[in-house]
């Protein structure tokens, strides 16, 4: 039996302004999925680490498990996949948890048959498994197939951009006791919004690009806005506004909702100042129970494991 594993980071979607454009992985979080091919049935052998009883056992509900499977079908292999999974992302926590392990699944089905992929066949098989959670969409699958900060610029075809960042800039992230339905927080935005508004979003969205590439703190402080979802999204997460401002009044160059929520991420110039502002920004939620991480921005998307 030929068995693979491979690690995918865990990411930070729409990056503010963004919305299903920009996606940023963080080193030091992620999912690890070991894949055995078989000529028997599909399973998911094991599940571990951190939201694991939450994990479908189901193959055909199984985002790593159908990602897996994808992979070999495109391919035009013919085997199965027995999947174990080791969680270091939560699930419905806005760390793209089910992009992680659907980008691990396809990759470790790829090792496992002796394939290296390239990145638009990794993410085309992983797509399959993230649509059946969050639907058709690649700001979370981008940062962690590739790493660093991804502008998606088509789902179909797949036409994803690597952009450039400063190598000393980390992710402050805080991640409260308050679950978040990627599907429930899409509904609360409208399909139609004022044309003023949707311009000065793409502009945003541009300047935090360009702020990115060119190591430029002080367009993050301008452009890292998000007048769309945040709005939205913030009154399901118990103290947002206090939460936010400790972020920035302890050095963050910009704050904002990463993904659906309700996970808070901060961008900080340095290790120092992530670590200021994950442990302020804990402070700042009170009586309510989190967990902070603070890590570089990845260099590298998944990975053999």
């Amino acid at each position: 039996m030929t068995i693979a594993s491979a690690f995918a980071p865990g990411s930070i979607g729409n990056v503010g302004p963004g919305f299903d454009v920009l996606g940023l992985a963080v080193e030091g979080i992620g999912d690890r999925v070991s894949v055995a091919l078989t000529d028997g049935p599909s399973a998911v052998d094991a599940v571990t680490g951190r939201d694991a009883e939450l994990v479908p056992r189901d193959p055909a509900a199984n985002v790593a498990n159908l990602a897996a499977m994808a992979f070999l079908r495109n391919a035009g292999r013919r085997e199965n996949v027995i999947v174990s999974i080791e969680k270091g992302l939560p699930l419905s926590g806005g760390l793209g948890g089910s992009a992680a392990s659907s980008v691990a699944g396809a990759y470790a089905a790829a090792l496992a048959a002796g394939v290296e992929p390239s990145s638009e066949e990794i993410l085309k098989a992983a797509l399959a498994g993230e649509s059946v959670v969050s639907g058709w969409h690649l700001d979370n699958l981008a940062p962690s197939t590739l790493g660093g900060l991804t502008l998606v610029l088509s789902v179909d075809p797949i036409d994803v951009i690597a952009i450039p960042s400063p190598t000393a800039w980390w992710v402050a992230l805080v991640t409260p006791s308050v679950r978040i339905e990627t599907k429930a927080a899409r509904a609360l935005l409208p399909e139609h919004w004022d044309r003023a508004a949707w311009i000065g979003q793409m502009a945003h969205t541009a300047a935090l690009a360009h702020a990115f590439a060119t190591g430029d703190g002080a367009l993050v402080r301008r452009a890292l806005d998000d007048r769309y979802a945040e709005p939205r999204r913030s009154r399901l997460i118990p103290h947002f506004a206090e939460v936010k401002k400790a972020a920035l009044d302890n050095g963050a160059l910009g704050c904002s909702i990463s993904g659906s929520g309700p996970t808070i991420f901060a961008i900080a110039a340095d290790e120092s100042s992530a670590r200021s502002c994950s442990e302020a920004m804990q402070r700042a939620f009170a009586e309510i129970a989190s967990t902070i991480h603070a890590g570089p921005i990845a260099r590298k998307g998944v990975r053999p494991a």
